[in-house]
């Protein structure tokens, strides 16, 4: 019998894998209810070979150079923990239909743990094609949002997720890889050590809702979904935009106000941003920086930069390089 003493209304979620075992969870306070007695139990289950099931969506990009984005699907009756992952993952291959990217995405929907183990061994000859990759979990609830690095501490999806949490919300959570958790630990074991992070709101395993029935329709909110759907969308966009580039005419500051995009009259606060835009791109457009290095160098957020390297480039003042060094 599983119960939760400390709360007594609510039913724990516990698993028991791998193994001939059984019990029952249920609330404390109902527990405390039967009688002292005997029970007889019957389990009523069979052991045979199965299959092992998992979704799979491919979008194809013109490269490719795939982007990971992968959730459980494990987790019954588990509102945070389970379908907002699933939920926001949905709608983020839905808005991708039809879109011409850069990059191509494969989105899983996985058991925990044995469903990342079964696709990685069905798929490793092809691992290399992972470039970015991020798992999804707890996206729903209004705490963090947190992330946790890849192993490799420093991978562009690293840097990246970084750039959009610092700007979403003073309470954003950076934390270092841990061979603990969802399923960043199998892409990121040794023997494929991917470049995949984990992204939730509430850090697992720290709201007192967590693994327990409270986990419900009442834990999570559409304002938090939409929020963590924007702040993925932001990284993806991040991961398709950033490009090495060089400055055409490199010595000295541009004239740009003569191809109109400098104000006309010097000292409008309303245009500082977008000239400051301007300046930090040219400058740093030498084909050592991408524009991610440019947006956290100078302190502007990545659309801004972008913004102003795709003017720049329609005057024909830089050149694009390539894809920025992974």
């Amino acid at each position: 019998m599983f119960t939760l003493p400390d709360q007594p209304d609510l039913i724990p979620y516990r698993t028991s894998y791998y193994q001939r075992d059984w019990g029952f969870c249920l609330a404390h306070s109902i527990l405390e209810t039967l009688p002292e007695d005997t029970y007889e139990v019957m389990i009523d289950s069979s052991f045979h070979d199965g299959g092992l099931t998992y979704g799979e969506h491919f979008h194809r990009g013109e490269t490719d150079q795939t982007v990971l984005l992968s959730t459980h699907v494990c987790h019954p009756s588990m509102a945070n923990d389970n379908c907002s992952g699933i939920a926001l993952l949905t709608q983020i291959a839905k808005r991708m239909t039809g879109i011409r990217t850069r990059y191509s995405y494969r989105f899983l929907f996985i058991p925990g743990t044995i469903g990342a183990v079964v696709w990685l061994s069905r798929n490793e000859n092809s691992l290399s094609r992972v470039t970015h990759g991020l798992v999804v979990s707890g996206v729903g609830d209004a705490g963090g949002p947190t992330y946790k690095r890849s192993r490799r501490g420093n991978a562009e999806i690293d840097r990246v997720m970084q750039h959009v949490l610092r700007r979403a919300s003073p309470n954003a959570t950076m934390i270092d890889f841990f061979p603990y958790g969802y399923d960043e630990r199998q892409y990121c074991s040794p023997g494929f050590d991917l470049p995949v992070g984990l992204f939730q709101r509430s850090r697992f395993a720290t709201y007192p809702e967590y693994h327990t029935s409270a986990d419900n329709l009442q834990l999570i909110q559409p304002c938090h979904l939409a929020e963590s759907y924007r702040m993925v969308s932001e990284a993806l966009a991040i991961i398709e935009n950033n490009r090495m580039l060089r400055n055409l005419h490199p010595k000295c500051e541009l004239q740009l106000g003569r191809r109109g995009l400098y104000g006309p009259v010097g000292g409008d606060p309303s245009f500082a941003d977008r000239a400051m835009g301007f300046l930090w791109v040219l400058n740093l457009a030498d084909g050592k920086h991408s524009l991610l290095d440019m947006a956290e160098r100078s302190g502007l957020p990545f659309h801004a930069i972008h913004g102003a390297a795709e003017q720049l480039s329609a005057h024909g003042l830089l050149e694009d390089i390539g894809e920025a060094a992974l």
